[in-house]
């Protein structure tokens, strides 16, 4: 489960190049593995775009005081670990196949009986591995 702030309004409609889509995704897939890994108990990630820049132009993460690692060196990991770039999360989470109807109903986060590619705990172990 969990909750996710984004602001663009509906997913649905948008094509995976609209990183309000794509990078709340992507949003959520960190913050899987960050409590994935025991970095934190709770975590939310906010990553900032600009126009014609690949690179997120900030990304910040609220653990809600439950981190077990400084925000800041999250932050550090996340950058390490996960390429944010718009076009590097549509081919990571694989957001050109036809998935975006199923989660049209019933929610697009939490949904275990759907295998989306965002609620994946696949870098977890290079996460605590980086801070062992």
């Amino acid at each position: 489960g969990g909750s996710a702030r984004h602001g663009g309004g509906a997913f649905s409609g948008k094509d995976p190049t609209k990183v309000d889509r794509s990078a709340a995704y992507a949003a959520r897939w960190v913050a899987k593995n960050i409590v994935g890994a025991e970095l934190a108990d709770r975590a939310e990630v906010q990553v900032s775009y600009a126009i014609g820049v690949a690179q997120p132009i900030s990304i910040s993460v609220e653990t809600y005081g439950t981190g077990k690692v400084d925000n800041a060196r999250i932050v550090e990991l996340i950058e390490e670990h996960f390429d944010l770039r718009p076009q590097a999360i549509i081919d990571t989470l694989d957001l050109r196949r036809p998935i975006f109807r199923q989660t049209a109903a019933y929610g697009h986060f939490g949904r275990d009986d759907l295998n989306l590619p965002w609620e994946r705990l696949d870098k977890v172990d290079a996460l605590k591995a980086a801070i062992a």
